[in-house]
């Protein structure tokens, strides 16, 4: 019987040990560093909310103005009775107190009780973020898409008329203040004195005689078109610039001089080519965007009057409702977190350049 030396060159015989799965190693590393940088990414995350609780604290309670004094206002009201609802209110306590108080209140997803309005701030939210959402929101994606759509655009040819008109006027109108801006579109378009005087409603989310169904989805949609068209004006210039950036870093990319020795269309190298690298960095924003919405547009909702959370925090500022603006600070500042935190995730998942 007859015997064969083995791969390793061991004794004849032997069964060879088995060789070592390149991969294993290399993936049991892959996800160590994957996890470690998830982890970095929530320690972050949780380090910046802890901050934000603080911050938030204490900037609320430098605000000049007395709360008791401002609900108070035009009443006869004694220094007892004023006693009394700072009692109520836990602001006779020291600060620290206060403080541990609404630390603790956090914890169990406690955001306090509103002085003015009476009710927890949580509920009060939770009515006023469909509303919220429904602007923003629908102003974020319009603003994204226009913005990416002219910064292709612009960014493909750079220094055309195109460009320089497209890129001229966002930046006017990203320059324009928001209230001023909301204003004029309510004198010219909605007060009855302007070029088109009386078209659109000045303010609110629907009348309140609409029959219901199709009718008031109609009307919402009449009343969302100045306070959309504000927002859109103002923001989407932020994604025109950043995609004609990264479009004009793109252009003398290898990949694209392949695609066009093979014959390809300019417009489609542009599209299936250049555009989807382009729109990496746009993630970032878009991804922060998407955490404002929740807490909207604050200069927006209070010039047309939008029953969102914009508007409820210009209301709970001008008391100062404390237990509604530091909730409200709160979950604006969460929402911005979380966006961002998702936005470090999904990215190295979409540019392996950057993964771990």
């Amino acid at each position: 019987m007859t015997t064969t030396p083995t791969a390793e060159g061991g004794p004849p015989g032997e069964d060879a040990p088995a060789a070592p799965s390149p991969a294993g190693p290399a993936g049991a590393g892959r996800a160590r560093r994957a996890a470690r940088y998830v982890a970095g990414r929530l320690t972050t995350a949780v380090v910046s909310l802890a901050a934000v609780v603080v911050a938030g604290f204490f900037l609320f309670r430098i605000l000049p103005g007395d709360p008791v004094r401002a609900m108070t206002e035009g009443r006869e009201v004694t220094a007892e009775q004023r006693d009394e609802l700072r009692r109520q209110f836990g602001l006779d306590q020291p600060l620290w107190q206060q403080f541990l108080d609404y630390a603790l209140g956090l914890l169990r997803l406690d955001l306090g009780e509103s002085f003015q309005y009476h009710e927890p701030v949580t509920e009060l939210i939770l009515d006023r973020i469909g509303p919220t959402v429904l602007l923003a929101g629908t102003g974020t994606v319009v603003a994204a898409l226009l913005g990416l759509f002219l910064g292709a655009r612009a960014g493909w040819r750079p220094g055309s008329r195109s460009d320089r008109v497209n890129t001229a006027v966002a930046l006017f109108f990203w320059s324009v203040p928001t209230f001023w801006l909301g204003l004029l579109l309510i004198v010219f378009l909605a007060s009855g004195r302007g070029f088109v005087p009386g078209v659109f409603p000045t303010g609110g989310m629907v009348d309140p005689r609409t029959g219901g169904g199709l009718e008031t989805v109609l009307n919402t949609a009449w009343h969302m078109v100045l306070p959309v068209t504000t927002m859109v004006a103002v923001v989407y210039a932020q994604y025109l610039m950043i995609m004609r950036s990264s479009l004009m870093d793109e252009k003398g990319a290898d990949y694209l001089t392949t695609a066009r020795a093979k014959g390809l269309r300019d417009a489609l190298v542009r599209r299936r080519h250049a555009v989807p690298n382009a729109l990496l960095p746009t993630v970032t924003l878009l991804f922060l965007n998407l955490g404002q919405v929740v807490s909207g547009v604050i200069l927006v909702e209070t010039v047309f009057s939008w029953p969102g959370l914009g508007q409820l925090f210009y209301s709970g500022l001008r008391v100062p409702d404390l237990g509604l603006v530091q909730g409200l600070f709160v979950v604006f500042a969460a929402s911005v977190i979380l966006m961002n935190l998702l936005a470090d995730l999904v990215y190295p998942l979409l540019d392996p350049r950057v993964r771990p």
